[in-house]
């Protein structure tokens, strides 16, 4: 069996375009879940996962509540909610107050996600104009997870990146091109 059971993904500005190219080079078989947290403008259900598994080699869908974690899925966190991983490996939603002025917020999804698969994850910030998903990437390689950054000098946006490598350093800086080579090594590693 593979050490790592999930992947977290967290974006915002130029994140859709990010993703698109990043899950378009993942392989079909990769066989760990992988989580999305992206700030969206979009407050319609559904739309971002829709559009992303018109792209994705993986199928995606949107995270419900109590819905397992499901292997070889991209699950995407829905507009206006916090999403967080149970101990149990099921999606709970929350409508807490925005965290950095973000809901869903990457802090709140890699908290979670870190505390539920502790170093069975990998934690992946990429192109966003905040700081958020920093404190949630060094929470991340606190329990033993790695933690991959685009670097901030190729991203749209380079803030977030930034501030991930700021806070919480990386295993791995890469440009976006990179970093699905690397995750599918990783994964089948």
């Amino acid at each position: 069996m593979a050490r790592f059971e999930a992947i977290a993904i967290g974006c915002s500005m130029g994140g859709f375009s990010a993703l698109k190219r990043l899950l378009g080079a993942l392989d079909r078989g990769l066989p760990q879940a992988i989580i999305i947290c992206s700030h969206s403008s979009s407050e319609q259900p559904g739309i971002l996962a829709g559009l992303l598994d018109r792209r994705s080699a993986l199928p995606v869908v949107e995270a419900r509540e109590r819905c397992p974690v499901s292997p070889g899925t991209v699950h995407v966190a829905p507009a206006g909610y916090h999403l967080l991983i149970e101990q149990d490996r099921r999606f709970a939603l929350s409508v807490d107050p925005p965290v950095h002025f973000s809901r869903p917020s990457i802090d709140v999804l890699f908290d979670s996600a870190a505390r539920a698969y502790r170093d069975a994850l990998i934690g992946v910030m990429l192109t966003g104009a905040s700081s958020d998903g920093a404190a949630g990437l060094a929470t991340i390689r606190h329990y033993g997870g790695i933690g991959i950054v685009q670097d901030p000098d190729e991203a749209e946006a380079p803030a977030m990146p930034q501030a991930a490598l700021d806070l919480a350093g990386a295993d791995h800086c890469l440009a976006l091109a990179r970093i699905a080579p690397l995750l599918n090594h990783l994964c089948h590693s």
